[in-house]
């Protein structure tokens, strides 16, 4: 892991600035709390993922409500993202974070001992709104901590290798405890890294109020929001067992298109918006916001589609399948490193994001050539590495130059929204892609007699669909972001506005 690869136009951290930072003596100890925060955050994305199979084997419930278990984490998390940051402003960054690690843990005791698929999803949502207090304050008080511009680079690049790496670690972690001990140990584990987590911050952190006036919360743009959020992505759920044409679909994607264009015009009118439309109307943050959603779509089929591959059809153990998706983590971080450290300077992020996804989209049609006879090196290790490399490449610039030039009061925000974009991603795409998956094996089966061979060429049938579309959705997202994006390098930040920091995955 390198340091900031472009230079940190951000004020300089003096020795005055240091010394009315409460946090700034046991600033490493404090990033190490807030690393574990995020470690658990990231983790419980995936490490779900791998023992879905067995959660499903042991609570009986079906193909189209598994993908609730990963939708509901990321639906509540990203649809709260953003009120959770303004929480944090209104009631104190050690107070949101403490209360976020405490829920957490909670609910993931609770997930653990589900003894139903209803239970296991109010679970799996609660752990979504806690972590959507939790990620804001962490990301806030790792930009208050550090005000050093050298090491604010450093403890970036920390956070962000905790970010791109902890995806990874949750897929082997959550094949080791699946194997080893049982699938609620995917859960129970988070109570491990909370309890640390907890303990050491409220010892180090000192709660610290914002300067000036209080901002008010934005109601009516909180509830448009994440009304609006949900009603999309429970719109494209439905579509896996009904028709498109049913209202319990277009009725709610109607809906969600409604109140997200009520959101926009509030956000417009509001004197606290909760996200200013100033941060998404630049061309280079809107291109990065865009690149973020994308790339989850296509990351998330990966992680789901290809789990169950591996798993079910290929016949791997859940340790085996976490150890499969390594060669792809490697060639991820080796990406990562290389374009924000080397290319992002000299190039610009449009070329980067663009290749990347372009190279990620072919990474998926290559996968998609799987079928009942392929195994594991022969079908999916190498578009696997090729992927990576696509993901790396694109996913590190987006996240780069997402904050770049925003003014220093809406750092917060820009933040918060880029893993908004992220998480929503997720969750659209998981239901959009499930939804598509679905369909095709029911059309697969239409007029054949049933037996196990049909039954395995079907659920691969199913999976290479939703490599398909996801490789569509990188395929064109590569052309619209190259429109979006400027060209040439990034130019410094102007006084007062946070510049781009180099984030490895």
């Amino acid at each position: 892991m390198s340091e900031s690869s472009t230079a940190v136009a951000t004020p300089s951290g003096d020795a005055a600035a240091q010394h009315s930072n409460p946090h700034h003596a046991r600033r490493w100890l404090i990033l190490v709390m807030i690393g574990l925060a995020q470690l658990m955050v990231v983790l419980d994305a995936t490490v779900v993922n791998i023992a879905l199979p067995s959660a499903q084997q042991d609570l009986g419930f079906s193909n189209d409500a598994r993908q609730w278990v990963v939708t509901a984490y990321a639906l509540a998390f990203g649809s709260l993202l953003l009120l959770g940051g303004r929480l944090a402003d209104l009631f104190g960054r050690k107070r949101a974070f403490l209360v976020g690690l405490a829920g957490f843990a909670i609910v993931s005791a609770i997930g653990g001992a589900a003894t139903s698929i209803e239970m296991l999803l109010v679970a799996r949502a609660a752990q979504g709104v806690f972590g959507a207090l939790l990620a804001p304050a962490a990301l806030s008080l790792l930009t208050t901590t550090f005000t050093d511009p050298k090491e604010r680079g450093k403890a970036f690049g920390v956070f962000g290798a905790i970010g791109g790496g902890g995806a990874a670690i949750g897929l082997l972690l959550g094949g080791v405890l699946t194997e080893y001990l049982d699938w609620r140990w995917s859960m129970y584990v988070n109570i491990i890294f909370a309890v640390i987590a907890f303990a050491g911050s409220f010892v180090l952190l000192k709660n610290s109020e914002s300067d000036g006036p209080r901002p008010k919360l934005d109601i009516p743009g909180t509830i448009t929001a994440s009304a609006g959020l949900f009603a999309l992505v429970y719109g494209f759920a439905n579509a896996e067992r009904d028709s498109w044409s049913s209202i319990s679909v277009w009725g709610f994607l109607a809906a969600g298109v409604v109140l997200l264009a009520a959101f926009v015009a509030i956000q417009q009118r509001a004197e606290h918006p909760l996200l200013p439309l100033r941060v998404l109307l630049d061309r280079d943050r809107g291109g990065s916001y865009l690149a973020m959603f994308l790339i989850a779509i296509g990351m998330f089929s990966i992680f789901l589609f290809l789990t169950f591959y591996i798993q079910l059809n290929l016949g791997f153990t859940p340790v085996q399948s976490g150890v499969a998706f390594l060669p792809m983590v490697a060639t991820l971080m080796a990406s990562a490193t290389s374009a924000t450290a080397v290319l992002l300077p000299k190039f610009g992020a449009k070329p980067l994001v663009s290749l990347g996804m372009l190279i990620a989209g072919l990474g998926l049609f290559w996968l998609s050539a799987i079928d009942t006879s392929s195994t594991y090196a022969s079908g999916v290790l190498f578009p696997l590495m090729v992927m990576g490399v696509g993901i790396g490449l694109a996913m590190a610039p987006a996240m780069s130059v997402a904050t770049f030039g925003v003014d220093t009061h809406d750092a917060g925000v820009a933040s918060a929204a880029v893993n908004t974009a992220q998480q929503v991603g997720g969750s659209i795409g998981t239901a959009l892609l499930s939804t598509l998956a679905g369909n095709a094996a029911t059309s697969f089966l239409v007029g054949k007699a049933p037996t196990p061979q049909l039954a395995a060429e079907a659920a691969v049938h199913s999976y290479t669909t939703a490599f398909v579309w996801a490789g569509w959705i990188f395929v064109i997202g590569a052309v619209i972001c190259g429109l979006l994006l400027r060209s040439g390098a990034p130019a410094k930040a102007p006084e007062g506005a946070e510049a781009p920091v180099a984030v490895h995955m």
